[in-house]
């Protein structure tokens, strides 16, 4: 499992939006950059610029995703039929730790990786560790024994500030992973240009 070397806030302020719509985001009070040149007059962007930010922005939305394991996934999306960049959004919430988190068992996308590397998932019955595991339309994803007691489960279960998305059945403690979803269909709190991720890896 990556471990994060900066902290999440930093990503938001730099990016300059609340990319997980979180209403204890720093960027709310602070939306300059961090650190102490954080203020200085902004300078005109360059196109690789305006890739590299969609790029960061994508990639720092799923959590502690690696450039390795990020740049995999967007290969394998080029090779697949049809629209590269449909196919990346769909590849990535085909991961097991955002179907944890899109049927709310976690109030975060990191919390959902760990729930995820302490075993509390099941994957069609079977306890499954790997937060990066590919999901297939019909699995089932439950929670473990012990998971149902998490006071943080059932705190994220009565979030008000997110809905289950059309493409994932939730009910209770089980959620099924319905279809993969469409760039349009998935609940970014900022819009994503996955657009301009595929032009940055084409260079």
């Amino acid at each position: 499992m990556s471990k994060r070397k900066t902290s999440k806030f930093k990503l938001d302020r730099r990016m300059g939006e609340n990319i997980w719509g979180r209403p204890k985001s720093a960027v709310n009070r602070r939306s300059y950059g961090p650190g102490q040149h954080g203020q200085r007059r902004k300078s005109k962007v360059s196109d690789f610029g305006i890739q590299l930010r969609a790029k960061q922005k994508l990639k720092g939305y799923y959590g502690d995703v690696t450039e390795k394991q990020f740049k995999a996934t967007y290969q394998e999306a080029s090779r697949m039929k049809g629209d590269t960049g449909q196919n990346l959004i769909g590849l990535l919430e085909q991961r097991l730790d955002m179907i944890v988190y899109r049927a709310k068992f976690a109030p975060t996308i990191f919390s959902a990786r760990q729930i995820v590397s302490h075993g509390h998932i099941l994957v069609n019955g079977v306890r499954c560790n790997i937060a990066s595991r590919r999901v297939r339309p019909g699995d089932v994803i439950s929670l473990g024994t012990k998971a149902k007691e998490m006071a943080l489960i059932a705190e994220a279960l009565t979030l008000p500030e997110r809905d289950v998305p059309e493409y994932v059945s939730s009910e209770a403690d089980k959620a099924t992973f319905v279809r993969v979803p469409t760039l349009d269909e998935v609940p970014y709190p900022v819009k994503m240009e996955p657009n301009l991720v595929v032009e940055f890896y084409s260079r």
